[in-house]
């Protein structure tokens, strides 16, 4: 046994022996992670943000990403790096960095800044958290303590750890940085701003567009670029005091804004039901033809890779995914073969006239062990598989529900729900003084005027000049 006087200079020797001095920050940092195993990390990662989050569809904003992004990171500190810059097929107002210089914008934020400038300071602070090795240094601090980074999406750990939707490599994405931090990547991300020679004035613009984002969602719900960076009460005014002790000379100049907006024309506004839908406890998938009616009460999300939905108690769930197996018999065979199943008779059956196998399973865990039903059921030449489970305590209360849930999987044939599109931006060019809420008398739009008001980052009253660039969002009112 080590004692305490032993482990203090253990540490004390390990932290020592694990600083260096950050090229971006000046200052010493504790490093456990070298390099190499940074970058071999952040590939990693890289391989499982895309599979989680999808990356959205569009070549040439993909392209316009990359080209802004390489060209800050080429001015910092690590212009080495194999720096990526990817739009993620995601309507949260978001961006987010792995290690090794994988950078991530949602199509959300996209739609919700207002100018190339703005852009560039977003994805600049994000530059700034990886030169300034925020995240490895967090988990460097959590190896050096022996603490794990824990999972809190349910309760009961048992169902959490069987959840195909959670991957806990992606657990880094939610580290929360301190102030210090985020002041860090703050006056880095205006340092690559200035070197690629943006207005650094518009940067205090973001802060303002994500607290009208908050107070939209009534103050109960914030952007998710705060939530994983969190916003100390005088950070907007800490922006422009930096910004006003800059050399007034080495502000800047590009904006940007006509030529930005022109590039979201066409974009993806908020959700997109072709990715599938709720409507009340139904799920429905127009691209992939299905509908799936989960128990009443239950909690439902729609991920990239699975819907699962989670009982009122945390302690059973259903999750829909897509098998790789050619067949409902060969699928069946690979899940109850794997190591650690307790497999059922399995038995085929006819879900609303598709080809179906379902079987009981029983699994062990470290703590408690697992029942459930699995089901694979064929659509077209796709296999789907869902699984019900709750630990062995839990399963007879849930049973019915969840198992009536795996029965109720069926092609979706409603022209109405099949042929759903999503809503989209459009750029348009005011042909005389007008403000939002005068706009949308003439050009209705299925959003409200205060959400039109508020991508544009203006008071829907406000009068805005002829000529003026503003985003509206068309289509059809979205399915609920």
């Amino acid at each position: 046994m080590i004692r305490p006087a032993v482990l203090s200079t253990l540490l004390a020797g390990l932290a020592i022996a694990g600083c260096a001095v950050n090229p971006a920050t000046g200052r010493r940092q504790l490093m456990l992670v070298s390099e190499d195993q940074e970058i071999a990390m952040g590939m990693s990662y890289d391989t499982q943000v895309v599979a989680t989050m999808g990356l959205y569809p569009d070549a040439a904003l993909q392209t316009y990403v990359q080209q802004l992004g390489s060209r800050l990171a080429a001015a910092s500190e690590r212009p080495n790096l194999p720096w990526t810059f990817k739009v993620v097929d995601d309507p949260a107002v978001n961006a987010f960095a792995v290690p090794g210089g994988h950078i991530y914008i949602t199509r959300g934020i996209l739609a919700a800044l207002g100018s190339e400038a703005e852009l560039a300071g977003v994805v600049g602070h994000e530059i700034g958290h990886v030169t300034a090795r925020h995240t490895v240094a967090e988990m460097s601090k959590q190896q050096l303590i022996g603490l794990g980074l824990g999972i809190g999406s349910m309760a009961n750990s048992t169902v959490a750890r069987y959840s195909g939707t959670i991957n806990q490599a992606l657990q880094v994405l939610y580290l929360k940085f301190s102030r210090d931090d985020e002041s860090q990547a703050d006056e880095l991300g205006l340092r690559y701003m200035r070197r690629g020679s943006y207005d650094v004035r518009q940067m205090p613009g973001i802060f303002t567009m994500l607290g009208r984002v908050s107070a939209a969602e009534g103050g109960g719900r914030v952007p998710e670029w705060q939530q994983t960076h969190p916003d100390p009460e005088h950070r907007y005014q800490r922006i422009v005091q930096d910004i006003a002790a800059l050399p007034q000379d080495s502000l800047g100049s590009v904006v940007e804004r006509d030529s930005y907006l022109q590039r979201l024309q066409g974009v993806v506004y908020g959700a997109d039901p072709r990715q599938g839908y709720f409507v009340g406890n139904q799920f429905f998938h127009p691209a992939l033809r299905f509908k799936v009616t989960f128990p009443q009460g239950w909690t439902a999300t729609n991920g990239t890779q699975a819907v699962v939905a989670v009982s009122p108690q945390q302690n059973a769930a259903v999750e829909l995914s897509q098998a790789s197996e050619a067949s409902p018999e060969a699928a069946t065979q690979a899940f109850l073969s794997q190591s650690g199943i307790v497999a059922g008779a399995a038995a085929r059956q006819s879900f609303s006239g598709l080809a179906a196998v379902t079987a009981p399973f029983a699994a062990a865990t470290e703590s408690d062990s697992l029942r459930g039903t699995v089901a694979f059921v064929q659509l077209g030449n796709q296999v789907y598989r869902l699984v019900a489970y709750a630990p062995k305590a839990a399963w007879a209360a849930n049973q019915a529900a969840a198992e009536g849930a795996l029965a109720s999987f069926q092609p979706l044939t409603d022209p109405a729900a099949l042929n759903v599109q999503p809503q989209r931006l459009a750029i348009v060019r005011l042909t005389r003084r007008s403000s939002i809420t005068e706009l949308a008398r003439q050009r209705p739009s299925p959003v409200p005027v205060a959400t039109l008001a508020l991508i544009n980052n203006v008071p829907a009253d406000s009068v805005l000049e002829a000529g003026r660039l503003v985003k509206w969002v068309t289509g059809n009112p979205l399915p609920h």
